[in-house]
């Protein structure tokens, strides 16, 4: 049976007999024997494995080029090399799958452009299995931290009727014929009226909050913005609990909490991985990291954050003015170089910000907040939602939303309404941020961005 070589690598004793299999990143040959260093993935470091010319499998070697799938038996026993604690006595070699010459990764070096356009190989380079490896973990500590805390976990649908952000930046799910000779109305599309890819499950997670109170979701969102930034996607992660009997504060002190422990279980269970990228990626990246979960977030209202900047005498690229979101320039100026910690903004203008916020009682900002860090700016977004009914009906007339459409939304206001808030963490800025990579499409295993959709 096979054994994972992040097992082996972890062993204390030596083992009579192991079977390995995985990809060779390299051989070496010399008249008596060969070297050949396999990896499976299972995590950032290889295994050596000797084979001795005698070995009646041993034809088997020179099939072993880079990027060949092989299976391996033998002893494990301590390694006579150096940075590396076992090594692989073979006894027999069995080829799986050859690679020609005209393998891709055959040398390294290549650009991280490059392996976009191979997205489908580039998770056997060490960035990008390291990227996916701290992927996979970070999603496992979201599950946690949620279930920890009695939080029921919740699936909103992805084809909805409802734009939660009210931008109107949406792909549209639709069977009509674009190319038919008859004209067709929305009526006679699958759904019955016009449908789009969620952006948010914050609506529809509402709801179960108001039913089982504790809830959160984890899943795709979609945006149809034209954007070529590195940080924006067309299709993205997000996180998004729901509470009810919660304010402001109860959401902000969340938020805050959930930070620190996601990046403290990557620190504890991803060490080989972000060693990895502090050296190759972002030399400062353990050091901002423990930064984060060992010091208390600062808070700054919107206004207070606004006079900072304009203080500051700084030269940005977008003007800084009350009434204006803040940018990214200007919430990493906040997080780098005034506080130099993650910093969290609330209270911002209502005219800034969506009609499911609550109005504060100053009548013109809302109970909104933002989580900011350092390199990556904004990473949670969230709000205290407006649960009274009358002044939530004046923040749909004043956005122009049916009350048809969200009638369902309206109602969770009209039946035993109760103070509940929420908010979103981008799970693919939270990665850039463990993993100091900084483009969204090297976080993600197959990217959708303006032109590209490949696989």
């Amino acid at each position: 049976m096979r054994t994972r070589i992040v097992s082996i690598l972890q062993r204390e004793e030596p083992l009579d007999e192991v079977e390995v299999a995985g990809w060779v990143r390299t051989r070496r040959d010399s008249k008596a024997f060969s070297f050949i260093e396999l990896n499976d993935g299972s995590c950032l470091r290889s295994i050596q494995i000797i084979a001795d010319a005698d070995l009646p499998t041993y034809g088997e070697v020179s099939r072993l080029a880079t990027g060949a799938a092989a299976s391996i038996k033998g002893k494990l026993v301590p390694s006579q090399g150096k940075n590396q604690k076992w090594e692989i006595l073979a006894s027999e070699v069995r080829v799986l799958g050859e690679c020609p010459e005209d393998y891709p990764l055959q040398k390294k070096g290549h650009s991280r452009e490059f392996l976009r356009s191979i997205a489908h190989l580039r998770p056997r380079t060490n960035l990008f299995g390291a990227v996916f490896r701290v992927r996979s973990r970070l999603a496992h500590a979201i599950h946690t931290f949620f279930q920890e805390r009695g939080f029921v976990y919740v699936h909103t649908p992805i084809i909805t009727g409802s734009d939660c952000e009210g931008a109107g930046e949406m792909f549209r799910v639709t069977t009509l014929d674009p190319h038919a000779a008859k004209r067709q109305h929305d009526a006679d599309d699958f759904f019955g009226r016009p449908t789009y890819l969620t952006v948010s499950g914050q609506l529809e997670g509402e709801t179960f909050a108001c039913a089982l109170a504790d809830i959160y979701t984890f899943g795709p969102t979609f945006r149809a913005e034209n954007s070529h930034t590195s940080r924006h996607a067309s299709e993205f992660w997000m996180i998004e609990p729901e509470m009810a009997f919660c304010d402001l504060q109860g959401d902000m002190e969340l938020a805050e909490e959930m930070v620190k422990a996601l990046i403290g279980d990557a620190l504890t269970h991803c060490e080989d991985d972000l060693k990895f990228f502090n050296q190759f990626v972002d030399k400062g990246l353990l050091e901002r990291l423990e930064h984060v979960v060992t010091k208390p977030f600062e808070r700054v209202t919107y206004t207070e954050a606004v006079e900072i900047l304009l203080q500051s005498k700084q030269s940005f690229e977008y003007p800084v003015e009350y009434g204006l979101n803040l940018q990214s320039e200007h919430e990493r100026f906040l997080t780098e170089t005034h506080f130099r910690a993650p910093v969290t903004v609330c209270d911002y203008p209502k005219d800034i910000k969506p009609f499911y916020m609550r109005r504060n009682d100053d009548e013109k900002t809302v109970a909104a907040m933002d989580l900011l860090v350092p390199e990556i700016g904004e990473l949670v977004g969230g709000s205290q939602r407006e649960e009274r009914i009358g002044l939530l009906e004046e923040n749909m007339r004043a956005h122009e939303l049916s009350m048809e459409d969200y009638g369902w939304y309206h109602d969770l206001r009209k039946y035993g309404s109760v103070p509940h808030a929420g908010f979103g963490l981008g799970f693919e800025r939270l990665i850039m941020f463990v993993t100091g990579v900084a483009n969204i499409r090297d976080v993600i295993p197959f990217p959708r961005t303006p032109g590209s959709a490949a696989f």
